[in-house]
This record gives structure tokens, sequence and C-alpha cells, in this order.
């Protein structure tokens, strides 16, 4: 999977993935309003309209990225009704020709850890049969309780010929409260990261590893030392746009070979048309704001990375 998502980068041009994290608040009235006039103002009326407007979003910026990145907790909080809008997400997606990156970072222990990853990236045995869960091709992992929660990750992977991202110095303010300590003169995060790479030699593709790892556009620096200590690790990048991430920030990130990392950005595209920038779109073509999102952060990235 790591391969086709090089391949899907390469040909896109655009080292980008949509983060799909709605909100009601995101969503425009008249969507909402035709999931109401259904199914009532109900939970399963508000996965119905978040999962219209993934849809419109989808189909506007499917022929621009490589791939989406769905948060699950966004889902979630609208109980099975959005969970099932989840699904729906991640099957059109792929239908889309688009890369999946389950945004769920999960971690545990033996049996808990992987029954997480059978569930979001293998097969779960039903009497004689086998099923695919919720069937993404990446998924993100939180490591911190050790190799007995990334380890089952990874045996399916193998299986699946899947990947993981695990969080090694995240974009928010406070990552740097346990993140950044010291343990014998380094950072945790270098050690974990040092770590990442350890596991990724085992589960290599062609040029880089089905093991990735999350490392915060809000922090390049650290970005920097990364990238050298995680050579064949492909970074995601969260906080671009939103969280105050910009192409100039993210050179750090990327090998010579303008690979290595794929950047982030979520309600700076999928509700652009909020934005100042692109309000002119308006409520009803909100998915062609975001697609004018992604266009434009396809070339902040450029421009970012022809000028280093």
């Amino acid at each position: 999977m790591i391969n086709k998502l090089v391949e899907k980068i390469k040909k896109t041009g655009a080292p980008i993935v949509v983060g799909l994290d709605p909100m009601m608040k995101f969503v425009p009235e008249h969507i909402q309003k035709t999931a109401f006039a259904e199914y009532g103002e109900t939970l399963a009326g508000a996965g119905e309209a978040i999962w219209q407007y993934n849809k419109g979003i989808i189909d506007a910026i499917c022929d621009l990225v490589p791939a989406v990145k769905p948060q699950i907790a966004m889902y979630e909080q609208f109980g099975i009704e959005g969970l099932v809008a989840f699904k729906k997400t991640v099957d059109y997606c792929k239908e889309k020709g688009l890369i999946v990156i389950g945004d769920i970072k999960r971690g545990d222990i033996g049996s808990t850890s992987e029954a997480y990853a059978v569930g979001h990236l293998g097969k779960v045995k039903v009497g004689s049969q086998f099923y695919y869960g919720f069937d993404e091709d990446f998924v993100t992992v939180n490591p911190y309780l050790g190799s007995d929660g990334v380890e089952p990750f990874l045996k399916v992977c193998k299986e699946e010929k899947k990947g993981i991202i695990i969080l090694v110095k995240t974009s928010n303010p406070s990552s740097g409260e346990f993140q950044d300590q010291l343990v014998d003169g380094k950072p945790l995060y270098e050690i974990v990261g040092e770590k990442v790479a350890q596991w990724g030699e085992q589960f290599m593709g062609d040029s880089y590893s089905y093991v990735g790892a999350v490392v915060g556009a809000t922090y390049p620096e650290q970005g920097r030392i990364l990238r050298k200590v995680m050579p064949k690790t492909f970074i995601l990048v969260p906080g671009y746009g939103a969280q105050g991430g910009k192409g100039a920030d993210l050179v750090h990130f990327f090998n010579e070979d303008g690979l290595g990392a794929i950047i982030n950005s979520s309600r700076g595209i999928i509700a652009a048309y909020q934005q100042e920038k692109y309000a002119s779109y308006g409520a009803l073509n909100y998915a062609d704001a975001s697609r004018a999102a992604v266009i434009d952060m396809k070339e902040d990235i450029a421009q970012a990375l022809a000028s280093r």
C-alpha cells in the first residue's frame, strides 16, 4: 500500500491528504434540512447529513489528491449512525480510487490491540467466513503502550499489505508536556522515532516503509531532526492551515527526492466555504470551495519545495 501511495503522489503532484473530519457546524444548512426532512433531527439524520456532505467533497477533490483521512471521533460522536457514515465514507473513497488513512489513534495491549487491527485493517472470522470490518488502507497508532500495542498492527499489515502511521511528535500545543521530555539526553519523540525506524525496517516497500510516522507541521525543527532519524519513513504531517502550519514550514519533512511526506489539511479544506478567502462560493457550492482550497494548498507546497 505504501507503493500505491507513493505512485499516487507522483501522479497527482500533490503530497496532500484531506482530513474528512465533519462537524455539524461545517455542514451547509441545505444538506442538514434535506437529511432532517427524511430522518428527523435524530442521530440518523446527523449521520445522513455528514455522509452527504462528505460525498460532495470527495467528488470535488478525488482527482486532485492521493488520499483522505477520516477522523473516527467525528463520526463516533453520533453513535452507530455516525459509524455507518464513516463506513460509507471509507467505501466511497476507495471506489473513487483514494487511499484511506483511518485516523483512529488506537493503541492497547494483547488481544485488544489485535482486535483494533483486525477491525480496521484486517478480516474478522465469523463462523467459517472472513469479513473486512472498516477496511481502511492505513491507520494511525498510539505507541505509548510499547511494542505490545504496535506488534498486532504490524502482523495484520504484513498479512494485508497495508500500513500504520505511528504518533511521534503531534501538532497540538501541549504535546511537549510528555513528548519533549528528555530521556538520557534525548527528547522522547526522538526515541519513539528511532523505534519507528526499527519497526519499519521489517516492512519495506520499494522505497519507503509500511510503517509511517505522525509529525506535526507546527514543529518544523523537530521535523528536520526526525527526517534524519527516519529516512525511510513516510511522514504524515498534520497542522497545516487552520492550526498554523504553512508551506514554508514543510520543507524539512521531505527527502531530497521530493517524497517522504504527506501533508494533512482538514477544516481548512472541508470548511473552506466558511473562510473569507472562499466565501464567494457560498454554502451551496461548498465542495467547489474545497476544491479551490486544495489547489491553493498544492501550489503553496510546490513553491516551498521549489525554493528550498
